[in-house]
């Protein structure tokens, strides 16, 4: 790293109609260094970052890349000047092979333009992966990939546009602890190439480990550049949220109920290389963690609990036996899931707030199930936003538009308006910001404290501590242990979740 700029951001301005997203914000990115740009959930760092990439303009400012003024209209522009980007949601071409996926628009040819010459694509990926130590087969199609290989892909794909710098927005979100390891030592080494890396991030853990500067943004302004080492956990979070937060979970003042409102025994999955012989218990009021790394099976038992998967097994609820083979059939037994991807299986982004809200409930409003009453939906989902504390600039926002806390807010109300006895959460806090973070748990707690029982999954242990009245590890398809509080510690749940590994 050094102190030499590659990237200069002077007074980025960007006004939406009505909204000011941008504010005077200011951004210097030196060579060769991690940087990390924070702030809650529509403080800027997505705009700023669409607008260094040219799928935004800035209404005024100025940008400079090695101390030259530049203005970029659209993304090949940014690409020329040897910027790239890797998205929080990644979408490579599933039935493509790695190495095409790589080199797309920018094949090598033989004799005529048209042919492509396979033999030194798949030998120019191979020796790029080479020299970032990843372990992938160049001819696999990608929709057999995990997770963390497509994120390896799409970091070997902006190494190999020669990018100088690299966005990186939320790259941990779907990674366990060893593949955030890997990620990590990949980034050390593009470092020592002279390689700069803004990084966005709520995991503060993260930022202090592997970010050099770090730069806060709120509500479009400018906060700060720092050094990262010059600042705690507890300085950024204070200087993101304009407050200082004393704690990073609120503080539980209700006891669980002994009554078992479910239980689940031997369950097993129908579907081959899932999970097997599942048997637990979750009590009224109750906050029922549920860990484990990545392949754990996890998400895929609580969608066969809400109907979503084949499954052979009994659910007991209030001590009745109960059949679950749908959606509908887990509605009815006020079973309610909030699913893990919110954007692929959650929002409907061009739909307003409203109907977002009403989806899961417009039979319960409506007369003879399909006749429905708009001043009535409307004053139901203003009820919700104002109790949730949803943040949109009117109920006829497009949901897509509003930040991530705020979507995953309004899919919670969704849920709560079918009055559930049992709310599954998997993973209700990815992506969003440490104060929506803490909203949210405030939320669960008053779910818990009214009676509800709650399952959340997350793979974040100390969030799973924090939150937690019990937790459940599972390890490839195994539950491989239930803890209580007294026994809650990071080293004993890591030992379960690769017990069966």
């Amino acid at each position: 790293m050094t102190d030499v700029l590659c990237l200069e951001v002077k007074d980025i301005h960007k006004s939406f109609p009505g909204v000011k997203a941008l504010d005077g914000v200011n951004l210097q990115l030196g060579i060769g260094e991690v940087h990390a740009l924070v702030g809650e959930n529509g403080a800027g760092k997505s705009t700023l970052m669409k607008c260094l990439f040219g799928i935004e303009q800035p209404s005024s400012g100025e940008i400079f890349i090695d101390g030259s003024k530049i203005s970029i209209k659209n993304s090949k522009e940014a690409m020329e000047h040897g910027i790239a980007m890797i998205h929080q949601e990644l979408h490579p071409i599933p039935h493509m092979t790695v190495g095409e996926n790589i080199w797309l628009g920018r094949y090598p040819t033989v004799k005529f333009p048209f042919l492509v010459d396979h033999q030194t694509l798949y030998q120019e990926t191979k020796k790029l992966f080479e020299s970032l130590n990843i372990d992938i087969d160049p001819k696999k199609k990608v929709f057999e990939l995990s997770v963390s290989q497509v994120q390896m892909l799409e970091i070997a794909k902006a190494v190999s546009s020669k990018a100088k710098i690299i966005f990186m927005d939320e790259p941990t979100s779907s990674l366990t602890d060893n593949e955030v390891i890997h990620l990590f030592n990949i980034i050390k080494k593009l470092k020592n190439f002279g390689v700069s890396i803004v990084y966005v991030s709520h995991k503060m853990e993260e930022i202090k480990e592997i970010c050099d500067k770090i730069t806060i943004l709120r509500d479009g302004k400018y906060i700060g550049q720092w050094n990262t080492e010059d600042l705690s956990i507890e300085e950024i979070i204070a200087n993101m949220v304009g407050r200082k937060l004393d704690n990073r979970f609120p503080e539980k003042t209700y006891t669980p109920s002994p009554e078992v409102i479910m239980e689940v025994k031997n369950f097993t999955s129908l579907l081959p290389n899932s999970f097997k012989g599942i048997n637990f218990e979750l009590k009224k009021g109750e906050i029922l963690g549920v860990g484990g790394l990545v392949g754990a099976q996890r998400t895929e038992l609580m969608e066969s609990i809400f109907g979503l998967r084949p499954v052979e097994g009994e659910v007991f609820i209030h001590g009745k036996k109960t059949s679950l083979r749908s959606p509908i059939e887990a509605k009815i037994a006020k079973i309610a899931l909030l699913t893990e991807d919110r954007r692929t299986s959650g929002i409907v982004g061009c739909l307003p707030v409203t109907n977002n809200i009403l989806l899961a409930s417009y039979p319960k409003f409506a007369k003879f199930n399909y006749i429905t009453n708009q001043a009535q939906n409307n004053g139901i989902a203003q009820e919700y936003v104002k109790k949730l504390n949803i943040k949109t600039a009117s109920i006829q926002t497009a949901i897509g538009t509003l930040s991530g806390g705020n979507q995953q807010k309004a899919l919670i109300a969704r849920w709560l308006l079918t009055e559930p006895d049992i709310l599954i959460l998997d993973e209700p806090t990815r992506g969003i910001d440490v104060g929506a973070k803490f909203e949210v748990y405030q939320l669960i707690y008053e779910l818990a404290s009214a009676g509800k029982a709650i399952i959340m999954i997350s793979s974040e242990m100390p969030e799973l501590i924090g939150i937690s009245d019990r937790i459940m590890v599972m390890s490839n398809g195994y539950l491989s242990g239930i803890l209580n509080p007294e026994e809650f510690q990071q080293e004993k749940i890591m030992s379960l979740a690769t017990e069966f590994l």
